[in-house]
């Protein structure tokens, strides 16, 4: 571990060169991609650092302790090697975690799907619930929200909606929201004060370059008609509205939030892409379904994740154990717990693997 914190450093170092060389500084993308990469080093250069100084100084306070010492003086040193000691542990607990292979998409914007499932009216109704919930944590987090596509229902909730999330480590934090979300509480629509079960799922799709998934012209087919949603004057008067068929997979996309056939037609080939590049994810993953499966998951959006309770004001994420008795506060973004939870399972998971390899 010692050898790769090393080459850290020593690419952190020359990095710290290369920004200062004026070819470097004159060439935008280099100097882009390279102060990227210092920016993603850091945490691990920052902690080996202290590493190397606490390791110092506790290997000097061991030889003072080998010297002739007064009894206060060796009481002093004694207590500084228990602290010097205690905080290289942590160090290297925390170095572990930060080695651990990252997600090359965690830094990516997402793009999530929301629709009502299980639970009619409901359903839908708990689906606008989500979206709400997804858009008051984005707030907190500074990122930006940009709906795609949405579908209402009859009672003001959502058949589907779809939305862009873009900001630094999207991804990373909203990677393990996809599956079955699943609510108990009354319907608006019960009369007799009954507690249903109703469920809506989630998607959530790493943002996907044109570069890394190449859709051909003569692949696709590209449908225009009028929007029925928002877009302003244009709204029913011209054909701004597009759907986009992948040909060779039969996946479709529709957008027509934007004012214009051009905007529409980007977006729609955004949430294509992702969608796309998540069927291959999954046909990747399914070779290796006879291993086990991670804890927080698969991503599969069958699959119920999580438990929101109203009338015990209650949240369960089934997959790590959590319960959280603070259901308004989660309603209303406060998700850090939760998924502070699942990462750290996931890093605890990979690295129990990186040990037995």
């Amino acid at each position: 571990m010692l050898d790769r914190l090393q080459a850290v450093a020593d690419r952190y170092e020359k990095l710290s060169e290369l920004l200062c060389d004026p070819d470097v500084a004159s060439d935008p993308k280099r100097l882009r991609d390279y102060s990227k990469e210092q920016s993603d080093l850091q945490p691990a250069y920052g902690a080996y650092t202290e590493y190397k100084e606490v390791t110092e100084q506790l290997d000097d306070a061991k030889v003072m302790l080998g010297e002739k010492l007064d009894d206060e003086m060796r009481e002093m040193v004694k207590m500084e090697i228990d602290e010097l000691s205690e905080r290289k542990t942590q160090l290297e607990e925390h170095i572990r975690f930060l080695m651990l292979p990252k997600d090359p998409n965690d830094e990516k914007n997402v793009i999530v799907e929301i629709r009502g499932a299980a639970g009619g009216d409901e359903a839908n109704l708990f689906a606008y619930d989500l979206y709400r919930m997804y858009n008051k944590f984005a707030d907190a987090q500074g990122w930006r929200v940009e709906l795609m596509e949405f579908t209402e229902s009859d009672l003001g909730g959502f058949k589907e909606v779809i939305f862009m999330v873009s900001g630094k480590g999207a991804y990373s934090k909203l990677k393990f929201e996809s599956g079955a979300h699943r609510v108990q509480r009354i319907p608006v629509t019960e009369s007799g004060g009954r507690i249903h079960t109703s469920t809506s799922t989630v998607a959530v799709m790493p943002e996907v370059e044109e570069v890394e998934i190449e859709i051909l012209d003569k692949d696709i087919r590209i449908d225009t008609f009028c929007s029925s949603g928002a877009g302003g004057q244009s709204v029913n008067t011209t054909k701004s509205a597009v759907r986009v068929l992948h040909v060779p997979t039969g996946i479709m996309a529709t957008c027509q939030d934007g004012k214009s056939q051009n905007e529409n037609k980007a977006k729609a080939l955004q949430v294509l892409r992702a969608r796309i590049s998540d069927i291959r994810r999954q046909e990747e993953e399914a070779k290796y379904a006879g291993e086990r499966k991670s804890k927080v998951g698969t991503g599969d959006r069958s699959e119920r994740i999580r438990t929101y309770n109203y009338p015990q004001s209650r949240v369960t994420d089934h997959r790590i154990g959590l319960t959280l008795h603070k259901l308004d506060s989660v309603m209303n973004g406060d998700m850090e717990e939760i998924i502070n939870a699942l990462t750290l399972t996931a890093q605890t998971e990979l690295l129990e693997k990186e040990n037995l390899a």
